[in-house]
């Protein structure tokens, strides 16, 4: 991952706000998945991890973590993926804690 001060203003504005979202859980789901891939997203992707960013920390959780099914609204191909990646056993263990 790159460090923060190496990334554009928008780039580091966004990895800040996916990591510091209120909950634990999705803290570690969103802004784990937006660190990850934060270096080599398109403009046209951080327009759209943006758009997700603007959902609720209680319903991103449900739908990336499988609980429950991403409704048709919220529905993209972003939201897919981070749904793909988050969904994967261990997507929500901090780093270090893996067993």
């Amino acid at each position: 991952m790159p460090e923060p001060q190496d990334l554009a203003p928008r780039r580091r504005r966004l990895v800040y706000r996916a990591l510091h979202r209120g909950t634990k859980e999705a803290d570690l789901m969103i802004g784990g998945f937006v660190a990850r891939n934060i270096a080599v997203f398109t403009e046209a992707e951080l327009d759209d991890i943006e758009a997700v960013l603007e959902h609720w920390d209680v319903d991103l959780a449900d739908w990336l973590s499988g609980r429950r099914a991403i409704p048709p609204q919220a529905d993209t191909p972003m939201m897919r993926r981070m749904a793909a990646e988050c969904g994967q056993t261990g997507a929500g263990v901090p780093p270090g804690a893996e067993r």
